[in-house]
């Protein structure tokens, strides 16, 4: 006899991918429990949820579920490292990004000298995320494995206004230290590597040129 399998979805998080006038990308990493034949099964992914503005109402297009690919036969040690880390705290698509050996060792150095200092929550490194800079035709740091976004600091929201400006500023500039070109957040930092929009209040963009 067949038995039913039953799922329960906890979203990690929900964070802009990008937002326009009339249209937004909401990225939702979430981790899924399914019961099995009496046993649970723990899985997940990241979905970039498209959506349209008519009036003051939005609505939902489209969604596109990450797409890592399959685990590498053999990883970098860095890479290890991150998969091990108490420190680094990584949604299933992120996880399965780092197996897939598809992650650029600079993204993941950045964030083993970060854990140094901090505990970081990632919501997303390379699959789920759009191709694109949203609502450009520049193509993204994310998908070619050359960017991540932390969605919490010790803890602490990114987005949340209870979360102190000065924790964010100091991990941003931490962020510009460890390598990477282009650091993007809900405060503006002066420096050539830094911006905030309003597609970044609510986590902290890092990205990295190899």
């Amino acid at each position: 006899m067949l038995q039913q399998e039953r799922s329960v979805v906890e979203v990690i998080d929900a964070q802009y991918g990008g937002i326009l006038a009339s249209t937004a990308s909401v990225l939702v990493p979430c981790r899924v429990y399914s019961l099995t034949d009496g046993r649970v099964v723990t899985g997940g992914t990241t979905v970039d949820v498209r959506l349209s503005r008519s009036g003051d109402a939005w609505r939902v297009t489209t969604m596109h579920p990450a797409v890592p690919g399959p685990a590498a036969k053999t990883i970098s040690a860095v890479a290890r490292q991150v998969l091990a880390s108490k420190q680094i705290l990584l949604p299933p698509a992120s996880i399965a990004d780092v197996r897939s050996g598809q992650v650029h060792d600079s993204v993941l150095t950045a964030m083993l000298e970060l854990a140094k200092t901090y505990r970081i929550g990632v919501s997303v490194i390379r699959s789920g995320h759009p191709l694109n800079v949203f609502g450009t035709d520049r193509p993204s740091d994310h998908p070619r494995g050359r960017a991540f976004d932390t969605w919490q600091i010790n803890g602490h929201a990114v987005v949340s206004p209870t979360t102190s400006r000065s924790l964010i500023s100091t991990y941003m500039k931490a962020s510009g230290r460890v390598g990477s070109y282009n650091v993007g957040g809900p405060v503006m930092l002066s420096g050539a590597a830094y911006f905030s929009d309003q597609t970044h209040h609510d986590h902290v963009h890092a990205g990295f040129r190899s």
